[in-house]
């Protein structure tokens, strides 16, 4: 695929510094790139590149001046990093969506509906009753239950497994590998040391808009629904137990674990390896450092937290710098020990 600078710079709301009729099949890295590429110049540490990179095109701000000759075509911009990134979403997109058809051997459940332009990838299992909107694509060995309601646009790559009731809207997206609605892990302790398995009766629903990483679990409701909302962005290797609720435009960073019956705020950002614990609320746009532990409410918006367990982060920097000094101090309270004994055997 092809296009000009003018069809990318009228996608980029940009101008053109060059030859507009140049044609670019490729992004790349500026430091790689190369002929019938673009690339483009965010951070100023990269200049040098900009007048040594064979790119055919490069996106710059608007401000940028050039210090020496420049091969290539600009596109000029108010913020090139941004520019980039959407020409990458809009590069995805046409990658992601051209897939059509249906490819053999597949299945499709009784009273089982799909949508316009919908692609079904060899070995793909649609079961009966599902709904499924227009320009949906499902990728080989991808399960989808009964019951399951799919909107319009979304993508479930290889090896995704989606079960019974689960709800999904449009614009999603699920990665390799990933469990919607699995089993929450509820067992109820009996007198004898054993337990007995809660049945998990609920569903999952997401929301529009939302990103789920490759090998992430999210777990249907005892009752009820687990709900990630609309916007979440769930990273790879996630654990999302039953009854949790996740907040619009969250993003969860790989290895996190949420558990049962605990609520995200809105917009909340949680970093890598975080344990959450259950039925706990967590207030709109908190940030969570990685490999923190969650073990209470937190109720006041906008709350950046780190460490184990997990408190305000400037207060849990400086505890740290502290902790850091201790073998010294250690050393200088057992060196005033010592010149304490020997004053005492003068007295």
């Amino acid at each position: 695929m092809e296009f000009t600078l003018t069809q990318i710079a009228q996608i980029l709301g940009g101008s053109i510094s060059g030859d507009s009729t140049i044609k670019v099949n490729r992004l790349e890295k500026i430091q790689e790139a190369v002929a019938g590429s673009i690339t483009f110049l965010a951070n100023p540490k990269y200049e040098n590149f900009v007048y040594e990179t064979q790119a055919s095109a490069i996106i710059v701000s608007k401000t940028f001046k050039p210090k020496q000759t420049i091969k290539a075509s600009l596109i000029l911009v108010e913020d090139p990093y941004a520019s980039f990134t959407t020409l990458l979403e809009e590069y995805t997109k046409i990658l992601s969506f051209s897939k059509a058809g249906v490819e053999e051997p597949s299945f499709l459940g009784a009273n089982s509906e799909t949508g316009e332009n919908i692609y079904r990838g060899a070995f793909s299992y649609i079961g009966k009753n599902v709904k499924i909107g227009k320009n949906v694509k499902i990728y080989p060995h991808v399960f989808i239950g009964d019951n399951v309601t799919i909107g319009n646009n979304c993508i479930f790559h290889s090896g995704v497994k989606i079960y019974e009731k689960t709800q999904i809207g449009s614009f999603c997206t699920i990665h390799s590998g990933s469990i919607i609605g699995s089993d929450g892990f509820g067992f109820a302790p009996l007198p004898d040391g054993t337990y007995k398995k809660i049945p998990q009766i609920g569903n999952v629903i997401l929301e529009d808009n939302v990103e789920i990483g490759a090998n992430t679990v999210i777990d249907c409701a005892t009752m009820g629904s687990t709900i990630v909302h609309k916007g979440a962005k769930l990273d790879n290797l996630i654990q999302i137990a039953h009854n949790v609720e996740i907040g619009s435009n969250t993003v969860i960073a790989a290895q996190s674990g949420v558990s049962g019956s605990s609520s995200i705020g809105d917009n909340s950002m949680i970093g890598g390896q975080v344990g959450i614990a259950g039925h706990l609320k967590l207030a709109k746009k908190t940030k969570i450092g990685a490999q923190s532990g969650i073990n209470k409410n937190i109720t006041k918006e906008s709350s950046t937290l780190s460490g184990t367990p997990a408190f305000e982060f400037n207060k849990n920097m400086r505890s740290y710098s502290i902790y850091k000094k201790l073998p010294d101090l250690l050393d200088r309270i057992e060196q005033l020990e010592e010149k304490i004994i020997t004053l005492k055997a003068f007295i």
